[in-house]
């Protein structure tokens, strides 16, 4: 049978026959948000806030392109906890430049009526009253619309409140000019084994056969290594490659070979102007775990 669409937006537009528009905004998204939030982060390096406005003003730029009056969000009072209390809201829309023009219909009857409503545009009487964490309510109103297809309600699924990509992110953040940060180092950050050698260098070790193919899409100023009478992991290096790192990189990529065992692994590096190989002992973990982002 035909594959489900992945993209949510995408699944939902074809479910309810609305036409979706789809615009690339991630390197903006990137320094005006992820690198430089005005509102701060929240646990992780998650700027919740930021976000909201960000994506806000984008919808209010389309929104102006094509004449809508207003937005409409799926947002619920005190569902999340940075961007959906009550001073929260009303601080996103000034920011955004949507004061009463962004209308929430499942906590609508919670909220101060907004210019659509005032106009009569928008029956506040068919709005709805929901607040708070729980999903019951929706997930009944859902089935009362005959939606039954839609993404498992979770909490925390950007990858940007998880703390293991936080501490790789902050890492980054020290040792590399932010101005200089690109969507490709983003994603590499939640691939593979991370090891900060110094200042200058940090080596990234492919965990299985899919992450191994997919860094081979990231070799562009990047050094590769890889054990050669072995299988093992593609080790990629990125940053400042001095001769005398070459052994701890192919170290570091001998362990986790399968020789990681052997007194000697034989390993061949690579990057744009110098190929070589080295024969190298693995390196023992306690080593290793100095270096472990």
């Amino acid at each position: 049978g035909k594959r489900p669409e992945q993209n949510e937006a995408l699944r939902a537009g074809r479910q309810t026959e609305t036409s979706i528009t789809m615009e690339d905004i991630s390197e903006e998204y990137l320094q005006d948000v992820v690198v430089n939030p005005k509102f701060g982060y929240g646990s992780a390096i998650n700027p919740c806030i930021d976000c909201r406005i960000f994506m806000l003003k984008k919808a209010k730029k389309y929104a102006d392109a094509i004449g809508a009056p207003f937005i409409i969000t799926g947002e619920v009072l005190g569902q999340r906890p940075m961007t959906q209390h009550f001073k929260t809201l009303r601080l996103i829309e000034k920011e955004s430049g949507l004061t009463k023009l962004i209308l929430r219909p499942l906590s609508g009857k919670l909220l101060p009526p907004t210019l659509p409503e005032e106009e009569g545009w928008i029956d506040r009487e068919k709005l709805q009253d929901i607040s708070g964490r729980s999903r019951h309510k929706q997930m009944a109103l859902a089935g009362e619309l005959g939606i039954d297809d839609y993404p498992q309600p979770a909490g925390g699924c950007c990858f940007l409140t998880d703390q293991n990509y936080a501490l790789r992110l902050k890492d980054l953040f020290k040792y590399r000019d932010s101005a200089s940060l690109t969507l490709s180092d983003m994603i590499l950050l939640k691939v593979g084994r991370h090891f900060r050698i110094n200042e200058n260098l940090k080596v990234i070790v492919g965990r299985d056969e899919a992450e191994n193919n997919f860094l081979t899409n990231f070799l562009k100023g990047r050094w590769a290594f890889e054990a050669v009478d072995v299988s093992g992991p593609l080790t990629v290096a990125e940053g400042e490659v001095r001769d005398e790192d070459i052994p701890i990189i192919a170290a570091i990529t001998a362990r986790y070979s399968d020789g990681k065992n052997q007194p000697a692994v034989r390993v061949h590096y690579r990057d744009e102007k110098k190929v070589g190989e080295i024969e190298i002992e693995p390196i023992k973990n306690g080593t290793l775990d100095n270096w472990r982002l």
